[in-house]
């Protein structure tokens, strides 16, 4: 098999094969030899072209490398339109959904490399609404401006300035803002964010901000996506929005949070803790309730799995996994019904995002949205929590905590203390 040098090069070969001069869709795949010290971030990152895609499934078993547009979607029913008319039921999509989840954006990409297992492929796409032929002179053109991969250096970054939004006594305020709405039975749970802007003295580099961030946050869907060489958003996210294969759905209640330790048998104590906490589980029932109910019109019936504790590397969270079978694969449907969850808005859904919008002193834009990928054959969305959106010296970092009847204005700023740190940690790391 092919290393990618090589891989690029047998592309070329196949590009030189004319091509027919009509409208069209095609994919050429060369299978890699797959080489664990190869990392294709760092071949994404030292690319010119834009949009740049990473994704790492948080179990390892998937991961890709996506580059340069053929077809942009501002929305995923447009990208899911487009894919029921290509006819090729493994070409994928890649891209993120807002936390509105009607806008998007999401690509069809020139170049993939993707990796399932320790099987890896790369892809080149032809597209055109004219010619493919000339479209295959445009891929030439494409490929012959690839570079080699950089390696990473270490982020040596100064800071030298940080404010939230809100600070904590606005934090405070709309805590018990929101207490007192629950308590008035307006909603039973809403999920207040804060953004903390952080400044340094240059740019940062988004894609080893990332890299860093993977090799210290695990257990975690990874992603990264570059919109310039100044503006990315990226993330370690723990929790999945849905996974479909064909109709099998898989998707899980994450709510519910406790500091994790460094010793384990402190970690195990505090784990087994908010297992018996009932706060905790009521958060994480509410979450749990109201996807059941979103899901009910999409298949008949579904299971729900005991709950467990997932360990991070800052905090641990209760998790419910819960998994049915569709009536058709339709991941516009499952967006709509599944984004946002309680877990990142509340309960009920339209009454707590109302709230958000009313006392949120900032836009969420892509933060508590999804990001991922689409295909005929299956497709899969992390919830795009624990993230970060750099530009140029700037990074804003964003962290939610649910809050619901009895939530402690002081607990929950330590809540998202904790989950802000498994990226502020990384960008401050001597």
């Amino acid at each position: 098999m092919a290393i990618i040098d090589e891989a690029l090069w047998q592309l070329r070969q196949q590009l030189a094969t004319p091509l027919p001069d009509q409208p069209g869709l095609r994919r050429l795949c060369i299978p890699l030899a797959f080489d664990e010290s190869r990392d294709p971030l760092a071949w994404l990152a030292g690319q010119p072209h834009f949009p740049q895609f990473y994704w790492q499934q948080r179990g390892n078993e998937d991961e890709a490398a996506a580059l340069g547009a053929l077809r942009r979607f501002s929305s995923l029913a447009d990208a899911q339109t487009f894919l029921q008319h290509s006819g090729d039921a493994q070409l994928r999509i890649w891209g993120l959904n807002a936390f509105d989840p009607q806008r998007g954006d999401l690509f069809l990409p020139r170049l993939e490399w993707r990796r399932v297992g320790e099987q890896a492929r790369l892809y080149l796409n032809l597209w055109s609404e004219t010619s493919l032929r000339d479209d295959a002179i445009c891929a030439a053109a494409f490929l012959d401006q690839l570079r080699p991969a950089m390696p990473f250096s270490p982020l040596k970054l100064h800071l030298t300035g940080e404010q939230h939004s809100p600070d904590h006594d606005g934090w405070c305020q709309r805590v018990r803002l929101a207490t007192d709405a629950i308590a008035q039975h307006q909603m039973d749970k809403v999920v207040l964010a804060r953004a903390s802007d952080l400044h340094f003295s240059q740019p940062v580099n988004a894609a080893a901000l990332m890299a860093a961030s993977r090799s210290v946050n695990f257990s975690c869907y990874h992603f990264y996506m570059a919109f310039s060489p100044q503006a990315a958003f990226l993330g370690s996210s723990p929790e999945r929005l849905w996974r479909r294969i064909d109709r099998a759905l898989r998707t899980e209640a994450l709510a519910g949070t406790i500091e994790n330790h460094a010793d384990d048998d402190r970690a195990h104590a505090l784990g087994q803790w908010l297992l018996a906490d009932d706060k905790n589980q009521r958060e994480n029932q509410l979450v749990v309730e109201d996807i059941c109910q979103r899901l009910e019109p999409l298949g008949n019936g579904y299971d729900i799995l005991p709950a467990q504790v997932v360990r991070l590397r800052k905090v641990q969270h209760l998790r419910r996994c819960i998994w049915m079978t569709l009536n058709a694969p339709d991941d516009a449907h499952c967006l709509h019904q599944l984004q946002p969850t309680a877990a990142v808005a509340g309960l009920p859904r339209e009454t707590a995002r109302e709230f958000i919008r009313q006392h949120e002193p900032f836009s969420r834009d892509w933060y508590a949205g999804s990001a991922g990928y689409l295909s005929g054959q299956q497709t899969e969305f992390c919830v795009a929590l624990r993230s970060a959106h750099v530009s140029g010296g700037r990074v804003r970092l964003y962290a939610g905590a649910g809050i619901v009847a009895g939530s402690d204005p002081q607990l929950e700023w330590q809540e998202i203390e904790n989950k802000a740190a498994g990226l502020r940690s990384v960008l401050l790391m001597d």
